[in-house]
């Protein structure tokens, strides 16, 4: 674990052992959460296994749930979570869960979870996942590393060398390799990922149909009234990194595939991402232009009145497969915290 998380785990002990999150809770005039999700899984990860803080187990869902109810949150859609904030009048707390990317198993193991808790959710889909041509590239890049023992990267007239004889070095790979493709621009990017499969015999398409839902079964969930279809535009791209013109068309297109394929017209969108690099101000206002109801970011905070003028830019929580203790759920649950982090 890096020394990133080691120091928020305490935080996290020491908030979860001193009760104070219900003090905090009661003292602050945040209204509601909205929870970030993507995969739920019921295997534990493997050793080396990066990506884990994107899985949760179906048991670990169903405790959120109920544990967010005996705190005392109303679970709403995001539609009445909007309406809340909007009117800004003092009311229940809520919570709103959200699923990012469309995966599988969030049919097989997240959906009949929320269906016997009657737990309204949102999931925002990119089109080309669904569509089976979009790049997972965050996990490809941790399959080809997990099953090799040293890996040589051809970039340009470079070559990098990387040991990976051990947990620890292919952490290390992984993060040099992973940062290094966020800072591409992301034309590079994906030109960077289909070599390095190509270089390696992995199956980009394959991985994404393996892993994301088809449209079938997206039409199934979308099908649920506990179900909003929200928007993650066309090809989960850092949308800060585009030009302006091409802003617009991931999101538009992404919304105009959801209404041709499911009959829905999404009011909802999730920048990919969702950080400060990732999405800013151009990309709010595009979002606002384009009519959208909300958008939400994976910066931290809970939601209050004043985000009645943040529409575009709603902050979220991450539920981190990495900090799935159920004494955790507590502070998850209390947005003031994490308000005061995103100040930090």
């Amino acid at each position: 674990m890096s020394l990133r998380y080691a120091l928020i785990r305490s935080a996290f002990e020491v908030l979860a052992l001193s009760r104070v999150t219900g003090l905090i809770r009661a003292r602050s005039s945040c209204m509601g959460v909205i929870f970030t999700l993507h995969r739920v899984v019921p295997e534990p990860p493997a050793e080396f296994s990066p990506n884990a803080i994107l899985q949760v187990t179906p048991d670990y869902l169903a405790y959120v749930i109920n544990r967010v109810r005996e705190l005392g949150f109303e679970i709403v859609t995001l539609d009445e979570a909007i309406r809340r904030v909007e009117s800004g009048k003092k009311c229940r707390p809520f919570a709103v869960f959200t699923f990012d990317d469309g995966y599988r198993d969030n049919l097989l193991y997240a959906l009949p979870v929320l269906r016997e808790l009657d737990c309204p959710f949102t999931l925002y889909v990119p089109t080309a996942f669904i569509d089976g041509v979009g790049e997972i590239w965050w996990q490809a890049l941790e399959d080809i590393i997990a099953g090799r023992e040293a890996m040589m990267i051809r970039q340009g007239s470079t070559q990098d060398f990387f040991d990976l004889a051990t947990t620890a070095l292919k952490r290390q790979a992984y993060d040099t390799l992973y940062w290094r493709m966020r800072r591409m621009p992301e034309a590079e990017r994906v030109a960077f990922i289909h070599a390095l499969a190509g270089q390696y015999d992995y199956d980009l398409e394959r991985q994404c149909r393996m892993l994301i839902m088809g449209w079938d079964e997206l039409q199934h969930v979308a099908s649920e009234s506990l179900c909003t279809i929200g928007a993650h535009t066309v090809h989960h791209y850092e949308l800060a990194k585009l030009p302006a013109a091409e802003v617009r068309s991931e999101i538009e297109e992404s919304l105009r595939v959801l209404k041709a394929q499911l009959g829905i017209l999404p009011r909802h969108l999730s920048y990919p991402i969702g950080g400060a690099a990732s999405a800013g101000p151009r990309e709010f206002a595009i979002a606002a232009e384009l009519g959208l109801m909300s958008s939400v970011t994976t910066r931290l905070g809970g939601l209050y009145g004043s985000d009645r003028d943040n529409l575009q830019s709603l902050p979220r929580i991450s539920l981190n497969g990495l900090f799935q203790a159920r004494r955790y759920v507590d502070v998850f649950a209390t947005g003031a915290v994490f308000s005061k982090l995103s100040e930090i």
